[in-house]
């Protein structure tokens, strides 16, 4: 019997859509915005906590209220292509599909990961 339950138990978890919770990976503020002929606007910015991993979704946030959620489509420091920029460092940040950049704007990584249900 017991055994019964514990399989009528485990495949409703299993039908149980998963549960994400967002871990925030880092952030950088927007210090100033260029324009990149053939790319469109490119923030530059200074890493203040973390790391700012290139291709990882993010959030824009400006005074303190997300504006947009995307991803990074490439990250700089100085001419060089970056896979990632710690803390205390400056880059730039091309967002896949945003333009609207203002000096003072957060750009704040993230990670999705799965909460197990039991």
């Amino acid at each position: 019997m017991d055994d019964a339950l514990e399989v009528i138990e485990a495949s409703m978890v299993g039908m149980l859509k998963p549960e994400f919770e967002e871990i925030v990976t880092g952030d950088a503020e927007v210090r100033e915005v260029f324009q990149v002929p053939r790319v469109g606007r490119v923030a530059g910015c200074y890493v203040t906590n973390g790391t700012i991993t290139r291709g990882s979704k993010v959030r824009f946030l400006r005074e303190g209220t997300i504006i947009w959620k995307g991803t990074i489509s490439s990250l700089k420091r100085f001419k060089d292509d970056a896979r990632e920029v710690q803390s205390g460092f400056e880059c730039g940040i091309g967002l896949s599909d945003f333009q609207d950049l203002k000096p003072g704007d957060i750009i704040e990584p993230y990670e999705e990961r799965e909460i197990p249900r039991t």
